[in-house]
């Protein structure tokens, strides 16, 4: 049998990204760096048009943003704005975490704060996905005055324990199979990872074609665990429910129904907590409904950044 507790903590571990490994080049890369409080922080603006610029937080921790790129929906919202994708500090082309070096919630905030002000941007939209829609809360909370709009996108609870994942219950023989990779990955046996990742993919889906397309634009691991670990050490102590219940500026919560990463419970309870909040079902996706259903999505996500 395997121990439940050591699968939760990989299911932590690898948590929303399908974000976890990097892709293969989808687009050009025609980003930069600009010096961030902890180091290098690299970005990369894409789209035009007049509408208010839109930052994404992708999800991790642990992960760069490139997964985001395997998606269509911003070409077509970057009609109308200017888009940012960045990659958080300790990952990707950001500067690696050096020995010792803070990357706690209050850096990552931090680091968006900076890029904020070296846009030159007095408010932005932003829009998290999964940790990132952990993050984009606590940005939020702590600079409200910088927020236009905001969309929460199958995201982890602001409790961070109180994240439903429902991988045994729905994929028990992967489940079983993953915790099998357990010990020679935490050995670093890249082998043992890799396979651990491609089966954590496999359950992200609603749609098998959507499924194996994504797994097949995925490239090798680019996990940074030195980053992942440093964050959720620091998760635990903060509970954001009390600070989601002040949001004064237009809100919308989004998630898969087949969201199998974070259970749809999760983000309805967000959009309770969060007075006049919107909520957005997909009823054809699951971890990555911006991927799995463009166009719904990108219909959702123009009628409310109206």
């Amino acid at each position: 049998m395997f121990n439940s507790k050591r699968l939760s903590y990989f299911a932590i571990l690898f948590l929303f990204a399908a974000l976890s490994v990097s892709a293969k080049p989808l687009h050009e890369e025609n980003g930069q760096t600009f010096d961030g409080p902890g180091g290098k922080i690299y970005y990369e603006v894409t789209g035009s048009g007049t509408g208010m610029p839109l930052i994404v937080v992708n999800g991790g921790p642990g992960f760069d943003h490139t997964y985001l790129h395997i998606a269509s929906a911003w070409d077509t919202i970057g009609k109308n704005r200017r888009i940012i994708f960045y990659d958080q500090r300790g990952d990707g082309r950001s500067s690696p975490l050096k020995p010792g070096q803070s990357c706690n919630l209050a850096d990552q905030i931090a680091d968006l704060e900076a890029l904020r002000a070296h846009l030159g941007f007095e408010k932005w939209d932003m829009l998290g996905h999964s940790w990132g829609g952990y993050l984009s809360m606590a940005y939020s909370a702590r600079h409200p005055e910088r927020i236009a709009h905001l969309m929460i996108v199958d995201s982890a609870a602001p409790k961070w324990s109180d994240t439903l994942f429902l991988f045994s219950q729905i994929f028990p023989e992967i489940t079983e199979r993953r915790a099998g990779f357990t010990f020679a990955d935490e050995m670093g046996d890249t082998a043992a990872s890799d396979a651990s990742i491609h089966d954590y993919l496999t359950m992200l889906f609603y749609s098998a074609e959507k499924r194996d397309a994504f797994v097949a634009q995925m490239g090798a691991s680019a996990f940074h665990k030195d980053a992942s670990q440093a964050v959720m050490s620091d998760l635990p102590r903060f509970d954001l429910n009390p600070e989601i219940a002040k949001f004064k500026f237009p809100v919308i919560v989004m998630t898969g129904r087949y969201d199998i990463n974070v259970a749809p419970l999760v983000a309805y309870k967000i959009h309770q907590a969060i007075p006049g909040s919107r909520f957005v079902v997909f009823e054809r996706s699951g971890h990555i409904p911006f991927y799995e259903e463009p166009e719904a999505f990108v219909r959702a996500t123009e009628e409310f950044l109206k």
